[in-house]
């Protein structure tokens, strides 16, 4: 009996090869392998269903046309499409920066020491989101500084190198680290003022 064969096992390279040659199962494949990542990220990041819907679903489309030119010599398709989604945010979210959050007074010149030690002390951001915090979790996030939801986002929930989130974000990897020490120790400020009889009785 011959086992029924399936794309489960193909590489994104292959997938892409045979969406090229025409075939929608290989795109359906990828929508499949790459949609839940991305929804949940843009999600996240925009803070908006209808939107991160919208964008995942742009996304997909550019993949599939190549409007969006994905060169696999330049690094794994997970990460492009991450790269993509989070462009396309900043596209989204243009027209409603005019009120945007900035760093908190005094976050800029923290001193290093005190930033590890506060990033290092947040609860995984996961975990968080698993439990019945989640709602204060999305809202704390949504009042983060983008550039420093990215990547705690990205670090935190799909547990992405600094190297890979310095690609996606376009930055250097010393950025990402420190980006990512603030963004955490300024999630674990605002969870603190959202829930204090919480973080109280622990």
């Amino acid at each position: 009996m011959t086992a029924m064969t399936t794309h489960t096992d193909h590489s994104d390279a292959e997938l892409l090869r045979q969406m090229h040659a025409g075939a929608a199962s290989a795109f359906a494949a990828l929508y499949r392998r790459h949609q839940g990542p991305l929804y949940r990220f843009a999600l996240l990041r925009c803070g908006s269903g209808d939107a991160a819907a919208d964008i995942v679903q742009d996304t997909f489309m550019g993949l599939l046309t190549g409007r969006f030119g994905y060169d696999p010599l330049r690094g794994q398709l997970q990460h492009f499409l991450f790269g993509v989604v989070r462009n396309l945010v900043l596209k989204w979210e243009a027209p409603r920066r005019r009120h945007s959050a900035l760093p908190e007074p005094g976050e800029d010149g923290a001193d290093e020491g005190e930033l590890e030690l506060a990033s290092e002390e947040a609860e995984p951001l996961g975990r968080l989101l698993d439990n019945e915090m989640a709602e204060q979790v999305r809202r704390a996030l949504a009042l983060l500084p983008p550039h420093y939801r990215d990547p705690v986002i990205l670090y935190e929930l799909h547990e992405l190198s600094y190297q890979e989130i310095a690609a996606i974000c376009q930055v250097d990897i010393g950025t990402v680290r420190s980006r990512l020490a603030r963004g955490r120790a300024a999630l674990a400020r605002r969870l603190k003022a959202l829930h204090p009889a919480a973080h109280a009785a622990a």
